[in-house]
């Protein structure tokens, strides 16, 4: 039976555990805060993101430091680039000690991690928040993540995906190991769980031999919410499968709207309900107390925070490529195109946003290190809640992903000056409304795949 779409917003707030937010100029702007090291950093963050009656916040990750360009970290450690990337499921701990309600995410990587130590983590995160974790699923990027981990070389996109197929199964199936109702807690019998309600998974697979079961019981909202952020053909199939929540990064109206009809499309195709799917572009937001106040500091976001020589860098991480033997100035023809196996995809998305315009190398990375990778709302509250509103009802997407320009100033402002705004148009909720995170999106509690199989071990 399909569900009609919801009327309000869904808010997801996008966080690193870093000394800058996605934005990688955020560091030198001057009311920055400085303590990014200290758990009571991220804790304020949290509050005033649940005060704004956000859905979820969530961390990126990466799992090395920008270091293909030059073939060292030198230059991103020096000018700022994402050099500091803390652990995320302690991160998210001391956030859920100071939270109630707001959906708690972090990325973690099919390529690096193994499925039992994933399950675990997001089930535990899960119990101990109330049923308020989500992961989000990455299969990583580049060589410099490979080498901290004893591998020489990347592995390629294809075979990432199929890994991450067999990755996702797994921690499903570890999730699922223990049924509801297992945990009897008899103290007079002396029984604690009903061993014919917890089940060995016995997974055999090509990428993958797990045993089971999973240490932790089934959790409150059965399964942690599920984001997805693949971009690629095969990306985007991985995440109709998978996904509850799809980020994407769509640069206008148009080009949302018909990724949005797509995606929901194979959605639909895999046998799930397209509005039980949320698509979410990633936008900044940039709020004043008057559109030229807001103006002001966006021409500071574009034009004198991020050294070019960080763009680069960051540029030579996405695409896995070490771009030392080039100048900022260099076209991007067919022939680098070709012999670049990561920047198709980026020089495609780019070209959304600059046409047929001679594109260069410094175009190509500020677009990766500035605010030009998705939408950009900028003026007074009711400027800006006008224009998600417009992206919202013109079925361009089912709410946003607010990346911060500057950690806390950015949320803050847009908790202040824009939320009553979309509030008063009745677009976000008043109140939390679910226990869980699932509940508060209105998401159904996934059966156990055990369970219908009448208690049989697999």
């Amino acid at each position: 039976m399909t569900t009609s779409r919801q009327d309000q917003m869904t808010l997801v707030a996008f966080l690193q555990a870093s000394n800058v937010s996605v934005y990688s100029g955020s560091w030198r702007y001057p009311s920055s805060a400085t303590d990014y090291l200290d758990l009571r950093y991220y804790q304020r963050i949290a509050r005033e993101l649940e005060d704004g009656m956000f859905d979820l916040l969530f961390f990126d990750d990466r799992l090395a430091m920008p270091s293909i360009y030059g073939g060292s970290p030198a230059e991103a450690v020096r000018y700022g680039a994402r050099p500091i990337k803390l652990d995320l499921s302690t991160v998210l701990g001391a956030v859920a000690a100071v939270t109630e309600h707001i959906g708690l995410g972090a990325t973690y990587s099919t390529t690096y991690y193994p499925p039992f130590h994933v399950a675990r983590t997001f089930a535990t995160l899960d119990h101990l928040s109330g049923g308020r974790a989500a992961w989000n699923i990455v299969t990583s990027v580049n060589d410099a993540e490979a080498q901290n981990f004893g591998v020489d070389r990347h592995i390629g996109h294809d075979k990432r995906y199929d890994r991450a197929e067999e990755f996702v199964e797994v921690v499903a199936k570890l999730w699922d190991s223990w049924e509801d109702g297992a945990i009897v807690g008899d103290r007079e019998s002396g029984v604690f769980a009903d061993p014919d309600l917890v089940h060995e998974i016995d997974h055999r697979g090509e990428y993958f031999t797990v045993r089971g079961p999973l240490t932790v019981p089934r959790t409150p909202q059965g399964r942690p919410v599920i984001i997805q952020a693949g971009q690629s053909g095969r990306g985007r199939q991985f995440a109709a499968k998978w996904a509850d929540l799809i980020f994407t990064s769509d640069p206008s109206r148009q080009i949302a709207q018909d990724h949005y009809r797509q995606q929901k499309e194979l959605v639909q195709e895999t046998g799930r309900d397209p509005e039980s799917v949320r698509l979410l572009p990633m936008a900044y937001t940039i709020a004043g107390e008057t559109e030229a106040i807001a103006r002001e500091k966006e021409a500071v976001f574009l034009d004198q925070l991020v050294h070019p020589m960080a763009s680069l860098t960051l540029l030579s991480e996405v695409t896995n490529h070490d771009f030392a033997g080039h100048s900022l100035d260099d076209e991007v023809t067919d022939e680098l195109i070709d012999s670049v196996s990561g920047i198709r995809g980026l020089v495609q998305g780019v070209r959304k946003h600059v046409g047929d315009r001679k594109l260069t190398l410094r175009t190509l990375a500020n677009h990766r290190a500035t605010l030009l990778q998705g939408p950009r709302f900028v003026g007074t509250g009711p400027q800006i809640a006008e224009q998600m509103q417009e992206w919202f009802e013109s079925r361009s997407c089912d709410g946003f992903v607010i990346a911060a320009t500057h950690f806390p100033g950015a949320f803050e402002e847009f908790v202040r000056l824009v939320v009553p705004e979309l509030r008063s148009r009745g677009l976000v909720r008043t109140e939390y409304t679910g226990g869980t995170l699932r509940e508060n999106l209105s998401l159904d509690r996934p059966a156990n795949q055990f369970a219908a199989e009448g208690h049989a071990n697999p």
